[in-house]
């Protein structure tokens, strides 16, 4: 037996909003054997924009049962039915949500008529209940309105039962399908393309544009993850509503995945990405000329217009590292805006600051010291290639840090042998460089060293497990 459903609501997610008309076909595949309409109070204003479309106003649900009034009978009717609908978790995610509230769990097979309809009548222009059903024939009387939806949404899900020869819906039915949680426009082709490999997936709208992007260990088993549960809540509602197509990307493996991912969300900035759109450490090395010549250093807010030579999270670590190297190449505090007071320079006596600060040491002695320092801290920040698994048994995967900062990456074949950097190079893929990339290859460096290769040479032995 067959519930079909029609609701009508104040708004496009269940958490936020109430039910204010719900209709209930029961349908034994054949035909309609009982019916259920009524209106309900939702306990909250209808806006006005939905008031016009649909015809429901405030005074029509004034005297109209609140749901708990009512959610017991609904649920009798549902409870051991297979609940069908036009985008089918739309409607079950609010029944189920607001029965839930009632102290009644609604656990249903569920099909829906979107989905169906794409498969059995395929070539469609729209399938939206009402062009679907004008381009099928079929008549629509109180369009928006739950009966009138649920009407033709019953006489369309004939239509589709007489017209199934391939038998979609028994597969779709079908436990191990998991096709009745998948978004309504999605197609299940997508979903069956996917490989079980670490990589990167995105989901695209209705334009093709990119939405988001998700990395993954296994990308069948994270995307599959995303619609095993329907929370009510707007932004899944309208994140399922907008998925359309799925596009992937293998790595070799889940550090490159981590990668292109980050690459990938600052590229595209995809609007359901929340997270690494904005990651950057906060504070930067910065060297500047003074107006009297003098080769100034700080530590400061970065800013997007500035490339700094380091980076920091805090501001004591970046005054820690400026510390050091002020008393290592005996820089002047005051020029390094470590000492900010009208005082006399407090290294002078100490024998580190040469009175550059009171412009008694020539800028160019002075400059050539702060030269060097910012060398050696450039030629302290290490080099190295991050030798991996493949996409296959024939390559391996090769991730280079040159000087500190992440290169790019790539694959080369197993059978590489001795090549130099400038060499590996010609098949690596070079990516804009950031924090939050460059801290995860060291991170990764430090837990598995046997994995870093610090000489080129080394890149065609074989990598440790």
């Amino acid at each position: 037996m067959y519930a079909i459903v029609d609701i009508e609501t104040t708004g496009g997610h269940a958490s936020a909003n109430g039910i204010t008309e719900i209709a209930i076909l029961i349908h034994n595949g054949k035909e309609v054997t009982e019916q259920f309409r009524t209106l309900v109070n939702p306990g909250i204003p209808i806006p006005i924009y939905i008031q016009s479309l649909t015809g429901i106003n405030d005074d029509m649900v004034r005297s109209a049962p609140r749901f708990n009034e009512v959610a017991q009978q609904i649920y009798a009717l549902l409870h051991d039915k297979i609940f069908v609908a036009h985008n089918v978790n739309f409607d079950f995610s609010f029944l189920h949500y607001h029965l839930a509230a009632a102290g009644l769990h609604l656990q249903s097979r569920k099909l829906c008529t979107v989905r169906l309809s794409r498969k059995i009548i395929p070539g469609l222009a729209s399938y939206s209940l009402g062009r679907l059903c004008k381009e099928v024939g079929i008549e629509v009387v109180e369009r928006h309105r739950a009966m009138g939806d649920a009407e033709a949404t019953s006489k369309l899900f004939s239509m589709l039962l007489e017209k199934d020869h391939e038998g979609h819906i028994n597969k779709t039915l079908n436990p191990r399908s998991k096709e009745q949680s998948l978004p309504p426009h999605l197609p299940k082709e997508d979903m069956d393309k996917l490989p079980s490999v670490s990589g990167i997936y995105y989901f695209h709208n209705s334009k093709s544009k990119v939405i988001y992007v998700g990395k993954a260990r296994n990308i069948k088993k994270r995307v599959s993850s995303h619609f095993t549960n329907n929370k009510p809540g707007k932004q899944k509602q309208e994140f399922l509503r907008d998925i359309h197509h799925i596009s992937f990307q293998e790595c070799g493996t889940e550090l490159m995945a981590f990668i292109l991912e980050a690459i990938e969300i600052k590229r595209l900035w995809p609007a359901y990405n929340r997270s690494l759109k904005r990651f950057e450490h906060a504070y930067g090395l910065y060297s500047f000329d003074d107006q009297n010549g003098y080769l100034r250093l700080a530590v400061d807010k970065k800013n997007k217009y500035s490339k700094p030579f380091y980076t920091f999270n805090k501001i004591l670590d970046g005054q820690a590292l400026l510390k050091n190297m002020i008393a290592e190449f005996n820089l002047c505090p005051k020029l390094c805006f470590v000492q900010r007071n009208n005082e006399p320079c407090i290294s002078i006596n100490e024998q580190i600051c040469t009175k550059a600060c009171e412009q008694m040491e020539i800028p160019a002695s002075y400059n050539e010291r702060v030269i060097n320092a910012l060398s050696k801290l450039k030629s302290a920040l290490p080099s190295f290639i991050v030798i991996d698994e493949g996409r296959n048994l024939t390559e391996k995967s090769c991730i280079l840090m040159e000087e500190g900062q992440f290169y790019g990456m790539g694959y080369v074949s197993t059978d590489l042998k001795d090549q130099d950097i400038a060499d590996i190079k010609k098949y690596l893929t070079p990516y804009a460089s950031n924090d939050y990339i460059r801290n995860m290859v060291f991170n990764y460096s430090i837990r598995y060293p046997l994995k870093i290769r610090l000489n080129s040479t080394l890149i065609a032995e074989d990598t440790p497990n």
